[in-house]
């Protein structure tokens, strides 16, 4: 494995010497008419304007933009948003921007137009005291800002998904800053017995779910900024709860309401999540360990053979990242990728690895291994758990955590190899 290690890194600095000579050569006056051209100045300059100096926006020349996922359109005919997806391949770093921010929504909703100065936060049920916050008084209190991934459970790949973007664009991740509940249930004081909260939302169609007490008194956030500003209205403004690591669902936004409870409750939300005992139902609404390579990724072009830095991300609802393994050859042989700063809990962590290709078709792969020792399935392994009979296509009933494989043709096309 030292051999192959030494190799990359000796082909990834032949490829930077071969752009340095370009650079160089400029310098001293001796590049090509085609080197220099790149040297020319802006085709235009922009002005400024009320509008930039306000809030300012992006490069006329950056197009990423988030797509309708699930064969639902959004908006509908009605003005209805329904799962949006952003656009990991356009991505760098592991922040993604709010405005690129997926969106989930089981029943498709206008979204609520709240007014933060009237908006109210209410904690009853099994309490000593029952309280009402405005947003106000929750600023006031002690905040923490961590950085937390949120992922929809339908967030998954199948065969007729050609682009990242379709196969795993329900998750992001995002710098939260708000109050941990956990200071909010022990002002209140929480009545023995009480093994569960309802958290409900304030949508047209009332958004509600069941968290084991244990999962609300250890890190869950009552957000209201993420990236460094108030939460969007597309993420829950003024107030939403988050459940670092649990199923997107479980995360609700627009939050106005927290029972607390002595047994588990079948809201709307909760539908499909029968686990109602609280020792075990942490761990059924956690995100497995997940990862996906979103360079090169399904719809890309490679130029052709040579270097080049195989990139994606990790992730899981378990904790912290400990490893992510890549392979080349479709699973026969995986090494492992440099992890790229320090991984967070619960958190997308940044991988690479790099790569010569030598023109051969091939099959890319990644697979993450959490702080709990927990390791990405293969989609044969997904299948296997399903007993899906030989020769019969997987399908994934619930969280779908598979590894995620991108074959390379030899004409450097890159497709998804789900069969």
């Amino acid at each position: 494995m030292g051999s192959k290690q030494d190799s990359r890194k000796q082909n990834r600095r032949e490829f930077l010497k071969s752009g340095a000579a370009i650079a160089g050569g400029a310098a001293l006056g001796a590049a090509s008419k085609s080197a220099s051209a790149q040297l020319e100045g802006p085709e235009a300059y922009i002005h400024g304007s009320d509008d930039m100096v306000a809030y300012g926006s992006r490069s006329r020349f950056v197009n990423s933009k988030r797509i309708p996922h699930g064969g639902r359109h959004s908006p509908d005919q009605f003005g209805l948003d329904f799962h949006i997806a952003t656009p990991l391949q356009d991505q760098y770093g592991v922040i993604t921007p709010s405005s690129l921010f997926y969106m989930g929504t089981t029943r498709g909703s206008y979204l609520p137009d709240i007014d933060p100065n009237k908006h109210r936060l209410m904690i009853h049920g099994l309490v000593d005291n029952p309280l009402v916050f405005t947003m106000d008084e929750l600023k006031r209190l002690p905040s923490v800002t961590r950085m937390h991934f949120v992922e929809c459970a339908g967030n998954r790949a199948n065969s007729r998904m050609t682009t990242v973007q379709e196969t795993h664009g329900m998750t992001s991740n995002a710098e939260w800053t708000g109050v941990l509940l956990s200071t909010l249930l022990e002002e209140a004081g929480v009545k023995e017995g009480a093994d569960w909260i309802v958290a409900e939302g304030i949508e047209e169609v009332k958004g509600a779910s069941s968290i084991p007490m244990t999962k609300a008194m250890d890190d869950t956030l009552l957000a209201y900024a993420m990236n460094g500003e108030p939460v969007r209205p597309q993420q829950g403004f003024p107030l939403r709860l988050l459940a670092p690591g649990f199923e997107g669902i479980f995360n609700v936004k627009w939050l106005r309401r927290i029972k607390v409870v002595d047994q588990y409750y079948m809201t709307y939300n909760d539908y499909g999540h029968l686990t109602q005992d609280p020792a075990t139902a942490a761990l059924g609404y956690q995100i497995g360990p997940k990862s996906v390579i979103v360079h090169p990724s399904g719809g890309m072009q490679l130029p052709g053979t040579g270097y080049y830095q195989v990139s994606g991300l990790a992730w899981s609802g378990g904790g912290r990242v400990d490893r992510v393994e890549v392979t080349t050859d479709g699973g026969q042989t995986w090494f492992d990728a440099e992890i790229r700063g320090e991984p967070q809990p619960m958190a997308h962590t940044l991988f690479a690895f790099d790569w010569e290709w030598d023109g051969s078709e091939c099959e890319l792969q990644s697979r993450c291994i959490d702080e709990l020792g927990q390791v990405q399935p293969s989609r044969q392994e997904v299948g296997e758990f399903w007993n899906t009979p030989p020769g019969e296509r997987i399908r994934v009933r619930g969280q779908d955590n598979s590894i995620q494989p991108w074959r390379i043709h030899s004409d450097g096309s890159v497709h998804n190899a789900i069969i």
